[in-house]
């Protein structure tokens, strides 16, 4: 520890504050700010950002400070501050000026003393930060209300309020040579697999970047790798119900300040389509609105290449299912009524983000009336390409992940294409190509498409349904948990 102090904590308190206030920037930026004070014959300063100290805090310590007497201090003034006439929880000391300024732009604020090489971090700060609410992409029709926000004190303790386990760890670190970004890792330490827990820390550990400017979509691309990968290997959640859950199936999720998105580590594809309205409900109706939405998953993935291939290949279909190919093939080819409309959709759904909400409504009549019925109407697209391409759509917006249906998405393309270029063999072995590619993933060691591949009976029974509360504390054997059944 003393071979990495750059700038060790003087007695004279002139060469502390000249190195702060040139470290700080303290006549450069107007929220840095020092403030001079004189307590019990003895020169101090203190140093904070506006706008992250607490006001009625400070004053009410300066307050006390404000009383003292010279006497009071003498002997052993340090620990007399902190122990004695500083009335505060948290309360540290520190004898490196670097240290010293990141705690500063952190937002603590910082007592220097003349005659004292150490000093005192009061950790007296407050975030902007909005109320907990339901995320928009996770809503339960029975549930809790609340939600992560942006501030990562909150989001922990939302976390504890539900995990009342005394190996709950919530392990801090920075991350960002910069932006000195906090995160947590946290995990349940009698559940966790210690290997995947440390294999985790060192990932986190070895990031090496200026700062997290996407905060949480930083360190995934970080700690994941597969760059051109498009489906994800970390589910995201703003839901402190599901990141309970995980924790205690054996998960390890990761909050950075900042972000109201958790990280849950590994995770398969079948956490992809599991959402919490599931075990809203009854076992059986959790298990029907798990299958329904299986179906449609399938149906926005395989659909529209397998009609597809049948409208481009009518001798495939028998003649009582004639009807399900195209009356009316138009001018524009398939395959490009279907680029069409992909690019067409994607649009809109990035018109509707910066859309203001009082303007959505018409927005969406636009698409919907104007947009797609003139489109047939001059012969751009045909009703059954726009039937199907709905099906599909609704596909897509079913999918919990958010990650997940812009991933199928992208296979889905792929599929049309190789369809479009090589018929029947394109599809098959498209399809084939897609199964492998998910088959070969790993999410941190662990396998994908696990327990389809490989395959794992009781673990796949409970992928397809939902299975009863009680036999819920069975963990993922995947996971390798201390105690997987209890």
């Amino acid at each position: 520890m003393e071979q990495n102090k750059k700038h060790p904590v003087q007695e004279s308190l002139k060469e502390n504050t000249a190195y702060l206030k040139e470290s700080l920037g303290v006549d450069k930026s107007f929220d840095v700010m020092q403030v001079d004070v004189k307590y019990a014959d003895t020169e101090m300063a203190l140093y904070m950002v506006d706008g992250f100290a607490k006001d009625d805090i400070l004053h009410l310590l300066m307050k006390f400070l404000a009383k003292l007497k010279p006497e009071e201090l003498q002997p052993d003034m340090l620990k007399k501050l902190v122990h004695t006439y500083i009335p505060y929880i948290e309360v540290e000391t520190s004898d490196d000026l670097d240290e010293i300024t990141d705690k500063v732009l952190a937002g603590p604020t910082v007592l220097l003393v003349d005659g004292i090489d150490k000093a005192i971090i009061i950790d007296a700060r407050t975030y902007p930060v909005r109320g907990p609410e339901e995320p928009d992409t996770e809503r339960v029709v029975r549930g809790s209300r609340d939600g992560f926000v942006e501030t990562i004190v909150f989001n922990t303790a939302m976390t504890r309020r539900r995990v009342r386990d005394r190996t709950l760890r919530m392990e801090y670190m920075q991350i960002g040579r910069r932006s000195k970004t906090d995160i947590v890792v946290s995990y349940i330490e009698d559940i966790a697999d210690p290997d995947m827990v440390k294999r985790l820390k060192d990932s986190l550990s070895k990031i090496d970047t200026d700062g997290l400017p996407m905060a949480e979509k930083t360190i995934e691309e970080f700690i994941s790798g597969r760059h051109y990968n498009p489906f994800p290997t970390v589910r995201y959640t703003e839901r402190p119900d599901t990141a309970a859950v995980h924790l205690f199936q054996g998960h390890v999720c990761i909050f950075v300040d900042g972000s109201p998105s958790v990280l849950i580590t590994p995770t398969t594809f079948w956490h992809h389509l599991q959402h919490a309205e599931e075990y809203r409900n009854k076992p059986l109706v959790g298990t029907y609105l798990r299958l329904v939405r299986y179906v449609s998953v399938w149906a926005s993935l395989f659909l529209l290449p397998l009609w597809f291939l049948l409208a481009a290949n009518p001798e495939l279909l028998p003649e009582k299912y004639s009807y399900i190919g195209i009356n009316d093939p138009g001018q524009v080819p398939l395959i490009v009524q279907f680029v069409i409309i992909e690019f067409g959709i994607d649009a809109l759904r990035m018109a509707a983000i910066h859309t203001p909400t009082s303007l959505a409504t018409a927005l969406g009549l636009i698409a919907a009336l104007m947009i797609g019925q003139i489109a047939v109407e001059v012969g751009l697209l045909t009703n059954e390409v726009i039937l199907y391409f709905s099906i599909a759509a609704i596909g897509t917006f079913a999918t919990p992940s958010y990650e997940m249906s812009l991933a199928t998405r992208l296979a889905r393309i792929f599929l049309l294409l190789s369809t479009a270029l090589f018929q029947t063999l394109g599809f098959v072995v498209g399809t084939l190509l897609l199964i492998l590619y998910l088959a070969r993933m790993k999410s941190f060691g662990i396998p994908y498409l696990w327990p389809f591949i490989p395959f794992n009976f009781r673990a796949f029974r409970d992928v397809l349904m939902r299975a009863p509360i009680p036999l819920k504390n069975r963990r993922p054997s995947v996971l390798h948990p201390k105690d997987p059944d209890r």
